[in-house]
């Protein structure tokens, strides 16, 4: 599992919770539809923690808000492929971390001072190790998953299946892969339960 895939996994679990995922499926439909306000929702609940996590990765501030809009904007004209069954925060996050992987590897083509996103010099000894620490959560969660709940959640996030295709690749149905996935969630919630300030 590389590490992209694991930051996109914790965006996942750690933007969601059971409470919001019946409201954030009703606004991706919403969205998907095209509902503007539905749509200006979810842009003024994600825009703030987006906008953070670029910084936190060493993206300037103007940067940053452009890479949210550029995401942003992506969602809106792609809303017709939007699946109401997977995190749409995680499509945005996911959207604007491989702009911002784009926005340094173009950068650095014409200046070869500019830092690398795999530069880790800006971080202390205590980040990094934090960092590994949370990465490592991630894949003790997965490891520790009962067998077809690993498999529901690998098909899922790490192969991109949509619960239907999940639900008739392992013969089970749809609503069996829906609790899984749900279970598979919770478990990385609770694995990064020390890491809520992420």
């Amino acid at each position: 599992m590389t590490e992209q895939i694991l930051f996109q996994l914790i965006f996942l679990a750690l933007s969601s919770s059971p409470a919001d995922e019946l409201d954030q499926t009703e606004l991706a439909t919403e969205i998907k539809n095209g509902n503007h306000q539905a749509f200006k929702t979810f842009f003024e609940n994600h825009q703030d923690a987006l906008y953070r996590f670029l910084l936190s990765k060493g993206v300037s501030e103007q940067t940053a808000e452009d890479l949210i809009q550029q995401a942003f904007i992506t969602i809106w004209e792609k809303r017709n492929g939007i699946d109401e069954t997977k995190s749409l925060r995680g499509y945005l996050f996911r959207i604007a971390y491989t702009r911002m992987l784009n926005h340094f590897r173009d950068r650095a083509k014409f200046n070869d001072e500019e830092p690398d996103i795999s530069d880790e010099s800006s971080l202390t000894p205590e980040d990094h190790a934090r960092h590994q620490d949370l990465l490592s959560a991630v894949e003790d969660a997965i490891e520790q998953m009962p067998e077809k709940r690993r498999m529901v959640f690998e098909f899922c996030f790490m192969q991109g299946f949509t619960y239907k295709e999940t639900a008739g690749t392992l013969g089970v149905t749809r609503k069996t892969v829906e609790n899984h996935m749900g279970l598979a969630l919770k478990d990385i919630r609770s694995a990064l339960g020390e890491f809520s300030d992420f």
